[in-house]
């Protein structure tokens, strides 16, 4: 399908919100706006472009410091006047830096997180559990799971490894889905606490994919930084 920009509510100043997504983890980056020249210059390049309400002017985003935002999916919302345009970003979308624009947390408070890292925005279930790993891992607790195999050695991990991965096999040859699920998802889990005694993040795992799945890269220029979205 593709979108019919006359089908598109604008407002009085001929704009639409758009927000970007990082179509590799489902990361909310930023919330911008577009016109219809800025829709119609992000459809035909694949890189996304905004109006800007501060310069009055069309913008590509990266332009000044290369961090493109690569356009891999394109929708709209069910009223047609919002945009999800869903991205490969090819550097922060911040201008401060932050992958997303979205990174002070409003709620809840710190205090109801107790000994949880505070998260970004970035990510799903999976970035949690990973950032909980990671904090289990540099705050040692006798009480946690996570760190006593982490102090138990990569050995012990691995064996870990490979009992859950036997698990799962025999829920697979048992045929049996909630058995199957169960298991690949202690699999999973101890997946994630390799990761972590590597020092390797999901979003590394997420942008090999990414590389698998045939997305070219763009070389990067870190001398200028973003301009904000205005």
């Amino acid at each position: 399908m593709t979108i019919d920009l006359d089908s598109l509510t604008y407002n009085a100043q001929g704009l639409i919100p758009a927000i970007l997504q990082d179509w590799r983890d489902g990361t909310v980056l930023m919330m911008a706006h577009m016109n219809r020249e800025a829709i119609k210059r992000t459809i035909e390049t694949k890189h996304v472009h905004f109006w800007s309400r501060s310069r009055q002017e069309l913008w590509e985003k990266g332009a000044t410091s290369g961090h493109y935002q690569r356009v891999r999916e394109l929708f709209v919302d069910c009223d047609h006047d919002t945009l999800l345009v869903k991205v490969e970003p090819m550097g922060p979308a911040c201008h401060t830096g932050e992958p997303s624009c979205f990174f002070s947390l409003a709620w809840p408070t710190a205090k109801e997180y107790k000994d949880n890292p505070l998260p970004h925005a970035r990510g799903g279930v999976i970035d949690r559990l990973y950032d909980i790993i990671m904090n289990r891992r540099k705050h040692p607790n006798d009480q946690s799971y996570v760190s006593t195999l982490m102090q138990g050695g990569q050995d012990r991990i691995l064996k870990k490894i490979t009992e859950e991965a036997g698990e799962m096999i025999l829920g697979s040859k048992n045929q049996n889905p909630k058995e199957i699920i169960s298991e690949t998802t202690d699999l999973l889990f101890h997946m994630l606490i390799v990761l972590g005694f590597h020092d390797i993040s999901p979003q590394e795992l997420y942008q090999e994919l990414t590389n698998r799945y045939g997305v070219s890269s763009y070389p990067k220029n870190k001398n200028k930084s973003e301009d904000t979205h205005g």
